[in-house]
């Protein structure tokens, strides 16, 4: 799953090597359309809590905090992680999908980092 797996920013052009587009933000980016976003899927389990999000606030020196935090998240959501994981495993390239500026410090990336953490872990 890690070598297919990718990240994006939404409001970037859509592309045939994107693959399986799948939005991991819980609100919907502002002033795009669902037409020119191409997105596959939305899952808005895999997002962050609204709570942590706003915690965060996109702040460089509260990264690996919310690293942490987002993972027991995601841990406490395991079946849709697991589904997602069934779903990737279909996929021949996905990219994971995200609104953020910062390319660096963003929910995509530390989902891209908590899947290939765990990969092969149930």
């Amino acid at each position: 799953m890690a070598n297919n797996l990718g990240i994006k920013r939404v409001y970037e052009a859509p592309h045939p090597s994107d693959g399986f587009r799948v939005l991991v933000d819980r609100l919907w980016p502002r002033g795009l359309s669902r037409e020119k976003a191409r997105i596959d899927a939305w899952i808005k389990e895999l997002a962050p809590s609204d709570a942590l999000r706003r915690w965060f606030a996109h702040d460089p020196a509260k990264w690996a905090e919310f690293e942490r935090r987002y993972a027991g998240e995601l841990h406490t959501h395991a079946e849709a992680v697991q589904s997602f994981k069934a779903e990737l495993a279909k996929q021949t390239h996905a990219t994971l999908l995200y609104a953020a500026h910062d390319e660096a410090h963003n929910n995509a990336l530390a989902l891209l980092r908590f899947l290939r953490c765990r990969n092969g872990a149930s």
